[in-house]
């Protein structure tokens, strides 16, 4: 009996097996490596930022902001200003800047490193941004506040920031009401100094001028009475030998 059981169980199960649905386990494929941040696709999804958009395409500094993303291991930080931060700047204000200067003022919105807002609370001002001037030196910014409240000052234009478009690692984008103007370009000038009053001679060199004139005549006027003198005394000896020769 056991001997028949055995067959027919064995019969069984591979019957079963031949309407079981085989399921295979799958594994989740690996992510892909993250491709490269869009830094002006993220200020153009938040809007109200085309005037910095462009100046960041115009002066080339977007592509270089996204090329440092991709080799810097501090990351970066930039403050954004909005449309109106740029209506209300005085006009012409930046179509009186030169190439150069354009390039300057979008680096000055340009931290070379990645910061919170609250390890913007703790730095050490003034902090270094990627502006730099004629001679060398880096533009920094200052930053004050508490609690939630970070305000950021260019020693020209000091404005609160607002609103963290981006605060991820490699890249920190806040949004400010104000186009943060360097104190190096945008600075009040020292007036030129005037030059110096013309030296005018003293009464006492006057004096002693005239002194001199008066007791040194010219040399033309001595010569004519000297000769005028010589004149005198040849015509009285001659008047004196006439008369000796005329009682004689």
């Amino acid at each position: 009996m056991a001997a028949l059981i055995l067959p027919t169980l064995t019969a069984a199960f591979s019957f079963l097996l031949l309407f079981t649905p085989h399921t295979q386990a799958q594994t989740a494929p690996a992510p892909g490596p993250a491709g490269p941040l869009n830094f002006t696709g993220i200020l153009d999804k938040n809007g109200q930022y085309t005037t910095f958009i462009r100046l960041l395409i115009q002066t080339q500094v977007a592509s270089q902001i996204t090329n440092q993303l991709n080799s810097s291991t501090e990351g970066l930080t930039v403050f954004a200003p909005t449309d109106n931060a740029f209506t209300s700047l005085k006009a012409g204000t930046l179509n009186n800047l030169t190439t150069q200067q354009q390039v300057a003022l979008v680096l000055y919105h340009v931290l070379p490193k990645y910061y919170t807002l609250t390890s913007l609370l703790t730095v050490s001002n003034p902090v270094r941004t990627q502006a730099t001037g004629q001679d060398g030196g880096a533009y920094g910014l200052n930053f004050t506040g508490s609690g939630n409240q970070v305000n950021v000052s260019s020693g020209v234009v000091e404005t609160q920031i607002n609103n963290a478009l981006r605060q991820q690692f490699p890249l920190a984008v806040y949004q400010v009401d104000k186009v943060l103007l360097p104190n190096d370009l945008f600075g009040a000038k020292a007036p030129a100094s005037a030059p110096p009053p013309a030296k005018t001679p003293s009464s006492g060199s006057s004096n002693e001028t005239a002194t001199k004139a008066a007791s040194s005549p010219d040399n033309s006027d001595a010569g004519s009475i000297k000769s005028n003198a010589g004149f005198m005394g040849l015509v009285f000896g001659m008047m004196g030998l006439l008369f000796i020769g005329i009682f004689s």
